[in-house]
């Protein structure tokens, strides 16, 4: 057999696969790097728990290589031969320990898969591109699977993908439980009951990489608790949070997963998505471990609440990631109502009366964590009916959450959030006034305006904001079948009631301060 050429092979920091297949191989002439550098934690201002949160797993990782005999060249944020630039240093590395083949697995954001071409086509030596051996799908699934029809429905992809991979079926052929989707049964208010177990917790000291983040004056936002560090950072972490949420809240998952509430950070959800965007767990053990506890116990779990689970990471999270790469880089730019205006201040500090808002905020700046409802109908709803600049939306969402990685984060924020593809993601616009708000939540109950008003000075903003956005969006949206009913609404308002609604809408986007 041939020697292997010396190899330099890199793992990027989302890319945390325990099990992947190069670690099975014949090892001889192979080296790992890996990487902390500037020029991931500078594009965008991150949240401090995320920045610990990459380096604590990437370390984590490095170490349990070496524990196994590999060979790992390890760049530390501070260390004086990090050019925090990844094309130097592993230019800087090829050329000083003589590699003659360089090795990648295809990065799963737009912006690194476009440098690493770059880098790879500068380069004297071979190079060579592996799967990440992570995902159900292939970047470029999604896209054929529509090639040629019309629209693209997330509903008809997650059917074919349950089918396909024997998720959740009968006889491979029907689902399980006679119904594809319980999404009905997946929104029920909590009121104080069932009790919510307390979560599961790891409360690890990262002091000292807070220091090492600090000594590097890396910008961030958010606070934590270096003494108590709460988020998964390794395989056996992953593992233990999986398994808790099989044990403990996988009973009432789906019923709640759209619920909110001022006294719970995470109500009946996995907090999952961290170990899951880097790659520490894959998806098909975390489904595959949730339908077996299912079947194990299903004198207590209705398939209602395992099938909404299964439907965020087989259906939404790989439909997401093929709208990404179909979609790219053109996506990146898309504002398709052409809103422009700033995404307030207390984005950044939960300085508002607005209640909902305020816990919505103030949970992203103390756990780098808010749950699908929160992101989507508080904080995006919210960015929306003040018809905020996309490009500022996506900043704070890439930023402030723990699990946001750009091929997840821009297609849920531009996409469904905002409608800034005009309608790729999601078939409307998912706006509401304070009334969804008040269904699914206590968030109104303590608070400083009055949801049930839609004008006047204690008016809840949202009601005002809504309103005003469907007058202000009519040409684009008039002819959406989806939207017909609130339009006729709409149209029968009185002059002078809309005038009032225009009023206020415009009092609150020009002075968000005041609210």
């Amino acid at each position: 057999m041939a020697e292997r050429l010396k190899t330099l092979r890199l793992i990027l920091g989302d890319q945390l696969n325990y099990q992947h297949s190069w670690f099975k191989e014949e090892q001889e002439n192979i080296t790992y790097v890996m990487m902390e550098m500037h020029q991931e934690t500078d594009y965008v201002v991150h949240h401090i728990q995320k920045v610990i949160g990459f380096f604590s797993a990437m370390r984590n990782f490095s170490k349990h290589l070496e524990e196994r005999d590999h060979q790992v060249i390890y760049f530390k944020i501070n260390d004086d031969h990090n050019t925090q630039d990844l094309e130097k240093n592993l230019k800087h590395l090829i050329t000083k320990d003589n590699f003659e083949k360089f090795e990648f697995q295809l990065p799963d954001e737009y912006r690194l898969d476009e440098q690493l071409n770059k880098i790879c086509k500068g380069l004297d030596i071979e190079s060579e591109s592996f799967d990440t051996e992570h995902f159900f799908t292939r970047r470029d699934e999604l896209e054929n699977y529509f090639k040629g029809k019309k629209q693209m429905v997330m509903e008809y992809f997650y059917r074919d993908m349950r089918k396909k991979h024997d998720i959740l079926m009968v006889n491979t052929k029907d689902p399980q439980g006679g119904k594809w989707n319980f999404d009905k049964s997946n929104r029920k208010k909590w009121k104080g009951t069932p009790e919510i177990p307390h979560e599961r917790g790891f409360r690890k000291n990262v002091i000292d990489i807070l220091e090492e983040i600090q000594k590097a004056e890396i910008k961030t936002m958010g606070t934590v608790n270096a003494e108590n560090y709460n988020w998964p950072t390794s395989r056996e972490d992953a593992l233990s949070v999986l398994n808790y949420f099989c044990k403990n809240l996988l009973l009432h998952f789906g019923d709640f997963q759209d619920a909110l509430h001022t006294d719970e950070t995470y109500l009946f959800h996995s907090r999952l998505s961290f170990s899951l965007n880097t790659k520490l767990i894959s998806p098909r053990e975390v489904i595959d471990s949730v339908i077996d506890y299912y079947h194990d116990h299903k004198e207590e779990i209705d398939i209602s609440q395992v099938e909404g689970f299964v439907r965020q990471i087989l259906g939404w999270r790989e439909y997401m990631r093929g709208i990404y790469w179909k979609e790219m880089p053109g996506y990146k730019r898309s504002n398709k109502l052409d809103n422009q205006n700033t995404l307030p201040a207390f984005y950044w500090n939960a300085d508002t009366k607005m209640n909902c808002l305020h816990h919505a905020i103030k949970n992203s700046l103390e756990n780098a964590y808010a749950h699908h409802i929160q992101r989507l109908m508080i904080t995006g709803n919210y960015a929306l009916l003040t018809e905020t600049n996309p490009d500022e939306v996506d900043k704070w969402y890439l930023g402030i959450y723990i699990d946001a990685i750009e091929w997840v984060e821009i297609t849920n924020t531009r996409g469904m959030s905002q409608f800034a593809d005009g309608g790729i993601v999601a078939t409307k616009p998912y706006v509401s006034s304070g009334s969804y708000i008040n269904k699914m939540s206590n968030y109104c109950k303590d608070c400083h305006y009055n949801v049930n008003q839609k004008t006047g000075e204690n008016s809840c903003p949202f009601n005002s904001l809504y309103w005003n956005f469907l007058d202000s969006k009519r040409e684009i949206f008039r002819d959406n079948q989806r939207m017909k009913m609130m339009y006729s609404l709409l149209d029968k308002k009185a002059a002078e009631e809309l005038e009032e609604i225009r009023e206020r809408a415009r009092t609150i986007i020009q002075q968000p301060a005041d609210f």
